[in-house]
């Protein structure tokens, strides 16, 4: 500090909006009938539904799961993580890997419940391990049902091996406030993979990425989604027995009407 009461160079200030971590004052999370209604949907019916509906941008474009697994599915409401980018007059030195723990990202797992999601946005950033083992293992034991990452994990072996359910861009050996990056506000709304994702909302998540479902929609969106995976099952068993593709997808016209007549048949209890 100089004669006038300024920051001189080369020292770390202190700012009353970073004095503590900024979050929300509250957010209505997801009932389990949301929840429970898209247990069965994916994410690109889920994706393609929205699109139909006139909300274009809910697919979070670079986190893939960690451990590939053919069942891997996720459903559960949002809690968020925003890191924005440090500079050196507000946060810098030998010490931050311990003042992390006053940060948001303690902060964010502190509130953890059954059931969440954690979505961390960290602008798809190669170099910031965002969670490691400790904080994942956290995650866990509070309930947390998955996180989605736009950028980096570490200690990916033992993130794995408590099944924690991970969508990534990838690994690296840095802790999270190791370089160009720090947890500054959590339950705030995020931009994740160039969507926005608020507090609250559903994320559906497999081997397809991960999706945004505002809650208003997800009852009917689950209803329609169910009976159009359904269709494509009709489709998929009919192209499976020799079918014609321009016959049965898209299902439309007479394949439609088979498909109608199937359904028929079945509530009728005959074999469809």
């Amino acid at each position: 500090m100089n004669a006038n009461g300024h920051q001189t160079a080369g020292t770390t200030g202190t700012y009353e909006s970073m004095a503590g971590p900024l979050a929300s004052s509250s957010f209505v999370r997801p009932t389990d009938r949301m929840v429970a209604a898209l247990n069965d949907v994916s994410s690109a019916t889920a994706c393609a539904k929205l699109h139909q509906l006139g909300i274009t941008r809910t697919f979070i474009d670079g986190p893939v799961p960690l451990h590939r697994t053919p069942d891997v599915h996720v459903v559960g409401g949002a809690v968020t993580l925003q890191f924005l980018p440090q500079r050196e007059d507000v946060f810098s030195g030998a010490a931050q890997e311990d003042a992390e723990r006053k940060t948001a990202l303690w902060r964010v797992l502190e509130t953890i419940q059954p059931g969440d999601v954690l979505v961390v946005s960290a602008q798809a950033s190669h170099f910031t391990g965002c969670l490691g083992d400790m904080l994942v293992r956290y995650f866990k034991l509070r309930g947390g049902a998955g996180i989605v990452v736009d950028g980096r994990v570490r200690d990916a072996p033992r993130i794995r091996a408590l099944g924690v359910p991970v969508w990534c861009t990838g690994t690296t050996p840095h802790y999270a406030s190791q370089t160009e990056l720090f947890p500054y506000a959590f339950n705030v709304p995020v931009g994740v993979g160039g969507t926005l994702v608020t507090p609250g909302d559903l994320i559906v998540a497999d081997e397809d990425g991960a999706v945004a479902v505002p809650q208003d929609r997800a009852i009917a969106l689950a209803e329609d989604a169910l009976s159009h995976q359904d269709r494509e099952a009709f489709a998929r068993d009919r192209l499976d027995a020799g079918g014609r593709l321009s016959d049965y997808y898209p299902l439309t016209g007479p394949g439609l009407a088979e498909y109608l007549a199937s359904q028929l048949a079945s509530d009728n209890g005959q074999p469809r």
